[in-house]
């Protein structure tokens, strides 16, 4: 329940203030991801950590899926704006900390850091949009936000490229030292939400044997693909069991706690476990395939960093023209289940497009695969978010969101750590082949295979360069069919989600925290006249159109 009795008037001015503070936050994180992304050749060169790389990204989204519940579940029970705040400030700092990293493995630890407050900016920015704007106006709102990724998109790789070709790779994160520092302080100001607090004891244990769980779930992908462990390793299969027994004891806790971190309820509507179903084979496929993309441009393309990263900006053209026309029809329309239907065809057909990728391919047709591809997930990212919340009571709306977003990113973990590692075998392989074939030791093969990067490719001979970039295409390339069965399963899920009417009230309404439209604006412009200001006006009760201040459970 809110702190004070008096009434939170959710006017059309406070809405797009508080959207405001959320594309600050937003702008913070996409923004490192595109700059980092062009930037990772020469990070993991000059580190040292070429046959390891796949653990920057791994490492990232780790944090970031192991926090996700922890968010959604404490934004529904504490409020969400000192969340938010607390991602940013830790985001930043971690920035800092990535910056003046002097070794690979103390940049990994940084950007897991990374990973914990950008795992916040993004749930909450997406359950505080449900807090404030109804589904059935929500997809108008994607135009804002697709903008914002559409400004990283550009912004980012161009930036990436000059640190890394002008600077050094480490601009690529004081940058967000500025961004972090404005954002901050927009949300302080801006970000203005009622006030929470708890009436049931934390989840602790649900806390960690999540956490356990997953860290365990990653770790065993990742031992199992490692050539020096394997499948048939003791240690892999260790964390193998870990994941089982981490597993049942949340399930168990979870049974019997009093306000569950995920609640068990949740898996009993068919709707919300289609659409996570759905999240969860698109991550897998999705994470995996964009993660090398900018590091394959670079180096079997022969392209510069700069360069590298302007080719990623037809993806997220696509991404964003399909997100940005989807949200505008299903806000006039009401319907939502075609788009991923049409979103799974499109990915599907632009990744076996991809799987043909070879040093031989013209960079032209690379960006015409990159722009379908953005298009296939532009039709699919947001609408599987707007019915999961769609999907369940107003007081669920920050625990439903970042449960779905956790089994995307639990997929994205996967595809990163498995595919990732078929990418940098296959790569290192192909690597020690091309340089004991010119003559070097394997010893001078394994040190050269480690620190190689764009600027030392373009200083190595032709016949040498030309070997090191068809490593790369032989290395990538294959990947993609393998990811292809999970798009497909996606399309299936697709196929088989319902549709049902979309909500016409705000979360903050629904439950009885706020009160919006006419009604709101006539009480801000008597507060006005009167000298009292938004929310701190008392003796008016806050009222939804529902009495118990929760959406109705909507079943299919």
């Amino acid at each position: 329940m809110t702190s004070t009795d008096t009434p939170f008037l959710l006017t059309k001015r406070r809405i797009w203030i508080i959207f405001g503070a959320l594309i600050a936050g937003m702008l913070l994180s996409s923004l490192d991801q595109t700059i980092v992304s062009t930037a990772m050749p020469t990070i993991v060169g000059e580190l040292g950590g070429v046959e390891h790389q796949v653990w920057i990204t791994t490492a990232y989204l780790l944090a970031t899926t192991i926090v996700m519940p922890i968010y959604g579940k404490f934004g529904d029970v504490l409020g969400r704006r000192g969340l938010f705040l607390i991602a940013i400030a830790l985001f930043t700092l971690a920035s800092v900390g990535c910056a003046f990293a002097g070794d690979f493995w103390t940049f990994v630890v940084f950007r897991a850091l990374q990973g914990l407050g950008g795992g916040g900016l993004m749930i909450l920015s997406q359950a505080i949009i449900a807090d404030i704007v109804p589904a059935n106006e929500r997809g108008k709102y994607m135009g804002p936000l697709g903008a914002v990724f559409g400004l990283s998109a550009v912004a980012g790789p161009l930036l990436g490229g000059y640190f890394v070709d002008h600077l050094t790779w480490q601009w690529a994160f004081y940058i967000n030292i500025p961004v972090g520092i404005a954002a901050f302080i927009i949300g302080l100001v801006a970000l203005k939400l009622p006030k929470k607090k708890a009436s049931q004891p934390i989840d602790v244990l649900g806390v960690l044997f999540l956490s356990l769980a997953t860290t365990c779930l990653i770790f065993f992908t990742d031992f199992g693909g490692d050539t020096e462990f394997g499948w048939s390793s003791g240690a892999t299969w260790a964390w193998g069991a870990g994941l089982i027994v981490a597993a049942t004891a949340f399930v168990i806790t979870e049974a019997r706690a009093k306000d569950p971190i995920i609640p068990l309820g949740l898996f009993r509507n068919p709707i919300f476990i289609n659409a996570t179903a759905i999240g969860l084979v698109l991550g897998i496929g999705m994470f995996a395939a964009i993660g090398f993309v900018p590091t394959f441009l670079q180096m079997s393309s022969g392209t510069s960093a700069a360069a590298s990263g302007l080719l990623m900006i037809p993806m997220m053209v696509g991404l964003m023209g399909t997100s940005i026309g989807s949200g505008i029809a299903i806000s006039k329309t009401g319907k939502y289940k075609i788009y991923p239907i049409l979103g799974t065809i499109v990915t599907g057909i632009a990744m076996t497009a991809m799987t043909t990728l070879a040093a031989s391919t013209p960079i032209w047709l690379i960006c015409v695969y990159l722009f379908v591809f953005g298009a296939g997930l532009g039709l699919i990212m947001q609408v599987v978010v707007l019915v999961v919340q769609n999907a369940v009571p107003a007081a669920q709306l920050g625990t439903a969101t970042s449960t779905n977003n956790y089994f995307r990113e639990v997929g994205a973990s996967l595809g990163t750590a498995v595919f990732g590692t078929i990418f940098t075998t296959r790569l290192s392989e192909n690597l020690m082949g091309v340089f004991t074939g010119a003559g070097a030791s394997a010893e001078d093969a394994a040190a050269s295979t480690a620190t190689i990067d764009p600027a030392t490719l373009n200083a190595l001979p032709d016949e040498l360069r030309e070997g090191i970039v068809t490593a790369y295409a032989d290395a990538l390339a294959p990947v993609f069919w393998y990811l292809i069965p999970f798009i497909a399963v996606a399309l299936l899920l697709s196929l088989f989600l319902k549709q049902i009417p979309l909500s016409d009230q705000a979360g903050l309404v629904a439950r009885g925290e706020a009160i919006s439209g006419e009604e709101a604006e006539r009480l801000e412009a008597a507060q006005r006249g009167t000298g009292v200001r938004g929310a701190d006006a008392g003796g008016t009760e806050a009222r939804g159109t529902d009495a118990r201040g929760a959406e109705p459970v909507r079943e299919p």
